[in-house]
């Protein structure tokens, strides 16, 4: 059932279902913008009405990061858009994961362009370079530390202390952008 709610001068509407498996009031964000609640069976509608207004601010602040991607579609992206974006999306790796590499003093094997469901990029323990074609949508500094993470992954293959410091060289700020990456795909 779709409702609204009036939060910081916003109308915001959402969808609600109730379930005999939820203990709890869930509020979930999609990437395309629509907002789920999810109710136990016996929760009253004051008691939906109070969470939201107690979760406001948080969700306020979700519903405007997705509206910045609205835009790009990501989350409605298929098999043709692919083929159309995946020579673009290579050309704009490559320039970047060379300008990466050469500041890093780093050397690697292949680059790939994939369409991925589920991952920004990844690194093998070859130096081949995989990253999902969806990166030339987002906004150049995403960009950047999709491919600064990956780059990094060519000296060490975890997520270590060293690691991180490598990414923080010429991404100082990842720890806000890769938030950000986790919320759009």
């Amino acid at each position: 059932m779709e409702q609204q709610i009036y939060i910081g001068g916003k109308h915001i509407s959402y969808r609600v279902a109730r379930s005999s498996r939820a203990r709890t009031m869930r509020l979930t964000v999609h990437c395309d913008g629509t907002v789920a609640l999810t109710l136990p069976k016996n929760a009253t509608n004051t008691a939906a009405k109070r969470f939201l207004n107690e979760k406001a601010s948080w969700l306020l602040e979700k519903v405007s990061f997705y509206e910045r991607f609205t835009d790009t579609r990501l989350t409605r992206l298929g098999i043709r858009d692919y083929q159309r974006h995946k020579e673009a999306a290579r050309t704009l790796v490559h320039q970047r994961v060379t300008y990466f590499a050469e500041k890093y003093g780093y050397r690697y094997n292949r680059i790939t362009i994939r369409d991925q469901k589920r991952a920004w990029g990844s690194c093998s323990s070859k130096g081949n370079l995989n990253f999902n074609y969806k990166v030339l949508f987002l906004p150049e500094a995403l960009q950047d530390y999709v491919i600064v993470h990956e780059l990094c992954h060519l000296a060490e293959m975890n997520h270590s202390k060293r690691f991180w410091d490598c990414v923080v060289r010429e991404v100082p700020n990842y720890k806000e952008l890769r938030k950000q990456l986790h919320l759009i795909l």
